[in-house]
């Protein structure tokens, strides 16, 4: 991992894979949903996809990256908008081009805030308005966070009117208050000797100019002060539970320990859940379960979720589940219920997927990214994950477990 900085603020990270055939181009533009205002919601992942309808030298992004047999692709989270691009290692200057015009300026084509508006008004209705449990981010961001912090909605945005009501004037703002290359990482990883490369990074990303980038404000996230409830009654095919429990953000001992805790509970089938619930002593209860964090780069949650059987639908059998899911996540507060063994089991199943998943170039090229945004080591992650002991995830379920919860239930009619 090689890192140098331009004089315009790029942050730079390449990684050389001598004698691959590929390369993977990744530019990490630190803007998200959290720099939305309630307002104006969904505008982060609009601007995902406004960033390849043309730019300032290019009509169309996709078409010349195709030409040079490459593909890409986007995705945006509540703290993020991640582009990459994977093409013949032989061309990686076209996408260094690309890539650079886009950052230069777009080319702010009314026609393509229009086609692209309607693109993402439809994947609204699609994904979050017509099925089944698509609301459900909606629903437990809003009980879970004030209605001030970004985080009480989902990336997609409040609701379909917002994202129509967004002018030509808001794509510019958005566009120079953010994206800019002292606002982002380019990740590259390529068979190209560094200097090589560097070279090239510097030939079409030097001459870009600093922006002035919007100040992040975020208010205290405003969990609840006490236990929130909410049931939906819908058309949907089974029941549903989500119980979240906050947490703190990245970067924090309690994020690490708390993402191990829900790999204890739900990581394959050795997880708890499947042991416990899915094959537990309930027959006919649970069709499935599982345990994450939202992973946010501030204050999150600890979400444990369940589908039921569809035939267990009364109120004995949510409350049956309810109880059992969160009894097992309390369990793990108990002095000695954490074994050195299960540990062990845990952190190798974290180590075999890390390493794993670090074997494709996308995902490299992405942490690798990532790891200078947070100025650590990617190199590091395992380790750092070896010296938690069974007593510090006991103390940290113990300390998530204290807080007030919130509960979302999905039944049918």
């Amino acid at each position: 991992m090689y890192t140098f900085t331009l004089d315009n603020g790029l942050r730079c990270v390449l990684t050389r894979r001598a004698g691959s055939a590929m390369a993977v181009v990744d530019v990490l533009y630190n803007v998200g949903s959290r720099d939305e205002r309630r307002g104006l919601t969904g505008m982060a992942h609009l601007f995902e996809h406004l960033m390849f309808g043309g730019s300032a030298n290019v009509p169309s992004f996709d078409a010349e990256l195709e030409r040079a047999g490459g593909n890409s692709n986007a995705w945006t989270s509540t703290d993020f908008t991640n582009f990459y691009d994977i093409l013949p290692a032989c061309n990686l200057p076209t996408a260094l081009w690309l890539e650079s015009d886009r950052m230069l300026a777009l080319s702010f084509s009314h026609r393509t805030l229009e086609v692209q508006r309607s693109v993402v008004i439809e994947e609204f209705k699609q994904t979050h308005l017509n099925m089944p449990y698509g609301d459900l981010q909606h629903r437990l961001r809003r009980l879970a966070y004030a209605q001030e912090h970004p985080y009480s909605w989902p990336t997609i945005g409040l609701e379909p009117a917002h994202i129509a009501a967004v002018t030509g004037e808001d794509v510019r703002s958005w566009f120079y208050a953010h994206y800019a290359p002292d606002n982002a990482i380019l990740s590259i990883v390529a068979p190209q000797p560094e200097a090589e490369v560097e070279a090239l990074v510097r030939q079409w990303f030097g001459d870009i100019p600093r922006r002035n980038i919007a100040q992040r404000r975020l208010p205290s996230p405003g969990f609840p002060d006490a236990d929130v409830s909410e049931t939906v009654v819908a058309d949907v095919p089974q029941p549903r539970i989500v119980l979240a429990y906050p947490m703190s953000g990245y970067g924090t001992a309690e994020y690490f320990a708390a993402d191990t805790l829900t790999d204890i509970l739900a990581y394959g089938r050795s997880g708890r859940f499947v042991r416990r619930l899915l094959n537990g002593p309930v027959e006919g209860l649970f069709a499935g379960a599982d345990a994450s964090i939202i992973g946010s780069e501030h204050e999150g949650l600890l979400l444990l979720n369940a589908v039921l059987d569809a035939d267990a639908s009364s109120e004995a059998d949510i409350d049956r589940a309810i109880e059992m899911m969160d009894g097992e996540f309390r369990a793990l507060a108990r002095p000695g219920d954490i074994s050195d063994a299960d540990l062990e089991r845990t952190l190798n199943n974290f180590e075999a997927s890390y390493h794993y998943d670090g074997a494709d170039a996308r995902e490299l090229a992405f942490r690798q990214a990532l790891a200078v945004y947070h100025g650590e080591d990617p190199d590091s992650m395992v380790a750092a994950r070896r010296k938690l002991t069974p007593s510090e995830l006991e103390a940290t379920a113990s300390a998530i477990a204290s807080r007030p919860s919130v509960k979302l239930v999905y039944t049918s009619e």
